[in-house]
């Protein structure tokens, strides 16, 4: 027999998620016709670890937490907005906004879906599980993928520099030494190619 309270707040979380959507983000589709969307990354990311979970530093990871955190770590971006990686003004209060965000959203939920969603959500900010690191390995690699196939189109939007790119993506080794030597070659590569400019 359904819960009709229970089933009602899941419909009701489910409803709200939908808005993410409409969270555009900073970066361009491989194509480089538009921005893609923070529910496009999520699924992205979330296929990625499928594929390549084979590639964490920890060899006995939980590939279904590393999936779920993936899938919900940017719905806070639904009430805190997507803070672009290198808009130093945007990230001086972005941990409090989300944290707030957090806990409306999820606590839309049963109180048990609320803690493990919300406990996920705070594993994931912490990055102190070798699930944790190598989900936000991907969410640091998975920009420059983009970035190198849409020939740097919101590097060159933005006037972001290599600089920048090594020290925002270095934490990729924590969660896979394996994905940080892809991500320096395709750093490399886009510098070669003048989709990113060396400073």
């Amino acid at each position: 027999m359904v819960d009709n309270e229970r089933f009602s707040k899941q419909m009701e979380f489910i409803v709200e998620i939908d808005k993410l959507k409409h969270i555009e983000r900073q970066s361009a589709l491989c194509d480089g016709t538009r921005q893609e969307n923070d529910s496009e990354h999520s699924w992205h990311i979330a296929l990625m670890a499928v594929l390549l979970s084979e590639y964490a530093n920890s060899i006995d990871i939980d590939l279904l937490k590393v999936v779920k955190m993936l899938l919900i770590h940017d719905l806070v971006e639904i009430d805190a907005g997507d803070t672009f990686a290198y808009d130093l003004v945007g990230n001086s209060d972005k941990k409090q906004r989300e944290r707030v965000a957090a806990k409306r959203i999820f606590g839309i939920l049963p109180e048990d879906q609320n803690k493990e969603l919300l406990s996920l959500w705070e594993e994931f900010e912490s990055r102190a599980t070798p699930e944790a690191r190598f989900a936000s390995a991907l969410d640091k690699l998975q920009p420059l993928i983009l970035s190198y196939n849409n020939k740097g189109w919101s590097w060159k939007k933005h006037g972001v520099v290599s600089t920048q790119i090594f020290e925002s993506k270095k934490d990729i080794t924590k969660g896979s030494e394996n994905l940080w030597e892809y991500a320096k070659k395709l750093i490399q590569k886009s510098i070669d190619a003048g989709f990113l400019v060396e400073k």
